[in-house]
C-alpha cells in the first residue's frame, strides 16, 4: 500500500540537473522495522543462547539482513539529465534516455529498454491508491462537467493521480524530452549487487554447514 509520500520525486532546486529520486517510504519504514526486529531477536539469541544457538543466530543475521536491506532500503530510481538509474534488490540498471523505449504502470511499474523489461521496485503500484484517485477524478468531473473549475484544472495536470502513476508520467516525460541529448545516447548497462549477494550467500552457506553438523 502506498501513500502520497511513498514516492519522493522532488524536482531539482539548486543544481540545474540534479537527479530526481523516487523511493518507497512504505518500503523504507518496513525495512527499518524488520531490521530492528532482527537485531532484537538475533541479539537476544547471541547473548542469551547456549551451545550452537549464538552461531546459528549470527549466520541467520548474515543471511537475512542483506536481503531485508535489498528489498526495502535499497530500491531507488534516479532520473538524471542523461540517464535513468534503477537500483533494484539485486541489480543496478543504467539506461541512457535514448535507450528507453517505454515506461508503463499496470500491476507493476516497468521500463522497456534494449528489448528487455526492467521492474521499478522503488515505485510500487497500489491498486487502492489508484481506485481512490479514480473516484476523486470522477467526483471532480461530476462537479464541473464544463472542465473550467480549479478541480478539473488539477485533474488535467495530474494532481489527482495515484502517486505511482504520477511518478511514471514524470519518467515518461523525461524519457521523451531528454532522449535527444548527445550525452543521453548509449546502451543499457546492468550490474549485479555483489554487496548484497556476497554476504547473503556467505550467510546461507554458514547456516547450512552449522545445520548439517547437527
Amino acid at each position: 500500500m502506498t501513500s502520497p509520500d511513498d514516492s519522493d520525486h522532488s524536482a531539482p532546486d539548486e543544481a540545474p540537473y540534479a537527479d530526481r529520486v523516487f523511493r518507497s517510504s512504505g518500503g523504507i519504514a518496513g525495512g527499518v522495522l524488520l531490521l530492528a526486529l532482527s537485531a532484537w531477536l538475533g541479539g537476544d539469541a547471541v547473548v542469551q543462547g547456549e551451545g550452537r544457538a549464538p552461531w546459528l543466530a549470527l549466520a541467520g543475521l548474515l543471511f537475512a539482513v542483506p536481503l531485508i536491506v535489498a528489498f526495502t532500503l535499497r530500491p531507488a530510481v534516479f532520473a538524471g539529465r542523461d540517464r535513468l538509474r534503477i537500483r533494484n534488490p539485486f541489480r543496478t540498471i543504467t539506461l541512457p534516455w535514448a535507450s528507453v523505449e517505454g515506461v508503463r504502470s499496470g500491476y507493476s511499474s516497468e521500463v522497456l529498454a534494449g528489448g528487455a523489461k526492467y521492474q521499478l521496485w522503488a515505485i510500487p503500484v497500489s491498486l487502492r491508491q489508484r481506485k481512490r484517485a479514480a473516484r476523486q477524478q470522477s467526483r471532480a468531473a461530476a462537479e464541473d462537467p464544463t472542465g473550467r473549475t480549479t478541480a478539473q484544472h488539477d485533474l488535467g495536470n495530474g494532481d489527482l493521480r495515484a502517486p505511482s502513476d504520477q511518478a511514471i508520467a514524470d519518467l515518461r516525460e523525461l524519457a521523451d524530452t531528454q532522449a535527444t541529448h548527445p550525452e543521453a545516447q548509449g546502451e543499457p548497462e546492468v550490474r549485479w549487487a555483489y554487496e548484497v549477494l556476497g554476504p547473503a550467500g556467505a550467510g546461507i552457506v554458514v547456516l547450512a554447514v552449522l545445520l548439517a553438523m547437527g
